[in-house]
């Protein structure tokens, strides 16, 4: 099992890196940058390849709306290169709140781009003449912009020509996808405990239809990690995001983080939070979240507990554990997590 976390998209970037390089020294093995519409994960990632020895970089994750697949293809094979092989592509549809409202693009079609998209990357760092047919013409087909394009291969010659692949996804269609074309799944609030009542068909039936040249589909799951007899308090901190989740993103029945909550069970729970939250309520959406939520989606506690919980994280197909320390000693939790995973 290898360890994770995902830095900041925002702030100080200088102070973001810096802290992935201490990281590293600690144990840390792969490390993520999100884009969502502050700073571009790329030009972070290529900072923190030139600061890191071993570290592997991953974006994650990519919206599949905001670059043609060429570019993503391009950016992918530009950081694998920069990292000597240590680059992770990871994509995800993001929503349509982002996708429309600051890509300025439609929000459709999602799982057939994304299988578009990754099949159209492969092909490219294969050094393919790319030709295609379906949501992405190429070259453009007679009657649309100049008539001049034509079909081409990569210029450069990759380090790898099979980048990993991870793809966020949460709903059953989704993730049936991710379980048959990705190296990796990125699911977010990860209950280790019931994520077989959730996910289970799904991933078994994309599994049924997997490549074996995938290989073992990583699943890279976590949270918040604080590990000690007096920092269960901690717990709290997790309490603004997961409401901003589960009660913030996205208009009544279209918020999947707020559908996995309901599908673990949290019901009534989920349906409250996101009521309050929506209505401005945002101290009384935290206070609503389920402590066993809280509990279970995050490593904070005694090492006994810790080593509990990753027990559980590994007979749930947990391969690498994604965590943000935020105890008083985090490179001490990562070293203590490197010593118990392995």
């Amino acid at each position: 099992m290898r360890i994770a976390t995902t830095l900041s998209y925002a702030g100080d970037v200088q102070a973001t890196v810096a802290r992935a390089v201490a990281l590293e020294d600690a144990g840390l093995d792969i490390a993520f940058v999100p884009e969502v519409y502050g700073f571009d994960a790329p030009t972070i990632l290529g900072f923190l390849a030139a600061r890191t020895r071993r570290l592997h970089i991953a974006t994650g994750i990519l919206p599949i709306y905001s670059r043609t697949p060429a570019l993503i293809a391009q950016t992918a094979a530009g950081l694998d290169a920069v990292s000597g092989g240590r680059a992770i592509l990871g994509l995800g549809a993001s929503g349509p709140q982002v996708v429309e409202g600051w890509h300025g693009v439609p929000y459709d079609k999602p799982l057939a781009r994304t299988r578009e998209i990754v099949e159209l990357c492969r092909r490219v760092w294969r050094r393919e003449v790319v030709t295609n047919t379906g949501l992405y013409p190429l070259p453009l087909p007679a009657g649309e912009g100049t008539g001049l394009g034509r079909p081409l291969k990569l210029l450069a010659h990759p380090v790898r020509e099979r980048i990993p692949v991870h793809l966020a996804a949460l709903g059953e269609h989704n993730v049936r996808l991710t379980a048959e074309i990705a190296e990796g799944w990125l699911p977010l609030f990860f209950l280790p405990d019931r994520a077989h009542r959730v996910w289970g068909t799904s991933l078994a039936e994309g599994k049924a239809r997997r490549d074996p040249v995938l290989g073992e589909l990583q699943t890279v799951a976590g949270g918040l990690l604080a590990i000690g007899d007096d920092v269960t308090g901690l717990r709290d901190l997790a309490r603004p995001s997961t409401a901003l989740y589960v009660g913030g993103m996205g208009a009544k029945g279209r918020n999947f983080y707020n559908d996995v909550v309901r599908r673990y069970g949290f019901e009534a729970e989920a349906e409250r939070v996101q009521d309050l939250y929506l209505a401005g309520h945002k101290k009384e959406a935290m206070a609503a979240l389920p402590d066993e939520l809280i509990d279970l989606t995050n490593l904070i506690g005694p090492e006994g507990w810790v080593r509990d919980r990753i027990a559980a994280y590994r007979e749930a197909g947990v391969t690498v554990l994604n965590v943000d320390p935020v105890g008083p000693e985090p490179l001490a939790d990562v070293r203590t997590l490197k010593h118990l995973v392995s």
